[in-house]
């Protein structure tokens, strides 16, 4: 069987913890790698918290977020952030850096965390 695990990198997108306020993730610097995914899982959901989530890119990042264009995610974020679950996007842009953001719309709060998946590396293993 083939190794995974060092062949791919893995990185904190936002740090699993009960939100209750718009939350923006960790910058992803994509730097060496072909490709990215990011993985959120959700727990319970308070007060009829109501996420969603999206995806932002920057060429320094720490400045400049945009909104990652339509056509330059692969599968789809869920409308809505649901509670006991797991979502998964990719990032084909073209920036340095990306990240997660989760936006609370109404309610009260939701468990969540994400990791991004980094795949394709330029040099392997992956530490």
């Amino acid at each position: 069987m083939r190794d995974l695990s060092n062949n791919i990198g893995a990185k904190l997108a936002v740090a699993p913890a009960v939100l209750t306020a718009t939350t923006n993730g960790l910058a992803i610097d994509v730097k060496d790698f072909g490709s990215c995914a990011f993985v959120i899982n959700t727990g319970a959901i308070a007060g009829a918290g109501l996420f969603t989530a999206k995806l932002q890119e920057s060429d320094t990042g720490s400045s400049a977020w945009t909104d990652v264009a339509p056509e330059q995610i692969t599968g789809a974020l869920p409308a809505a952030l649901e509670a006991s679950s797991s979502a998964k996007a990719g990032y084909i842009g073209y920036k340095r850096y990306v990240r997660l953001v989760l936006t609370l719309v109404s309610g009260t709060s939701i468990a969540a965390g994400a990791v991004a998946i980094l795949d394709h590396a330029a040099k392997r293993p992956v530490a």
